[in-house]
């Protein structure tokens, strides 16, 4: 292919090569493993790699075509799966690790262990602790992270961002209602029945003078002193 000119022999030779070497290219894909929906960009990343081999060869420097190939491809494949394939930073070992871990489960799976094998098959196959070998099982979430606007449930009928929780604006509150929950405990019994009965329970101040057997003018003292109070005590 070398030795012809550009024409319509050269293309067809090329075609011819490319056709040839296609299977080394889909084997070299599958060592990385990857979620079984992105395993076609793979192929197609190491198709692209098989394209730049055969255009860059040089026979005259006296190697084989497939010792130039092959990491010609390798390495456009590792170029796609760092540039493409995390969504979420991860450092470099982590990435380097899960490599040798798809690699291991590809095999295992080969094997006959439909699940990918167990953390004892891992360790054994690529002489990684089997801590590190949970947390590149943990970090792989990070190469095919859910959508938010997934369809889950029953018919798939509602997305998952619809079952995220939200801010609880509640939650702002929390530290006042702590700190006032402790000053109405040295508040005089009878001011903390009365802020009870109008904040709590929802009574007027014409219920609550009827039930503790005062004035409603008295009442309205008493609320307004408790609060004042309170307000003075949380602010200083």
């Amino acid at each position: 292919m070398t030795r012809c000119p550009a024409g319509p022999e050269r293309e067809a030779l090329r075609e011819a090569a490319v056709q040839a070497f296609l299977p080394v290219a889909r084997r070299l894909a599958r060592r990385y493993g990857s979620p079984i929906d992105h395993r076609e960009d793979l192929y197609q990343v190491a198709c692209l790699g098989l394209l730049h081999a055969i255009d860059r060869f040089d026979p005259d420097r006296g190697h084989a075509f497939l010792s130039f190939a092959v990491p010609t491809i390798d390495g456009e494949l590792k170029r796609h799966l760092r540039d493409h394939t995390w969504h979420v930073h991860v450092p470099r070992t982590i990435r380097d690790q899960h490599r040798r871990v798809r690699q291991a489960q590809e095999e295992l799976r080969r094997a006959g262990y439909a699940d990918g094998g167990t953390l004892g098959d891992l360790h054994q196959l690529t002489g990684l602790p089997e801590q590190d070998i949970r947390l590149v099982l943990r970090a792989e979430r990070a190469r095919d992270p859910a959508s938010i606007d997934e369809r889950r449930g029953a018919q798939h009928s509602v997305a998952l961002a619809e079952r995220m929780g939200s801010e609880d604006p509640a939650l702002e509150r929390v530290t006042d209602h702590v700190a006032v929950a402790a000053l109405l405990a040295s508040l005089p019994e009878r001011e903390r029945r009365i802020l009870h009965l109008y904040f709590f329970r929802g009574m007027t101040q014409r219920q609550i003078a009827e039930c503790i057997g005062i004035s409603q003018m008295h009442v309205s003292r008493l609320i307004d002193r408790a609060c004042t109070s309170l307000r003075r005590r949380l602010t200083c």
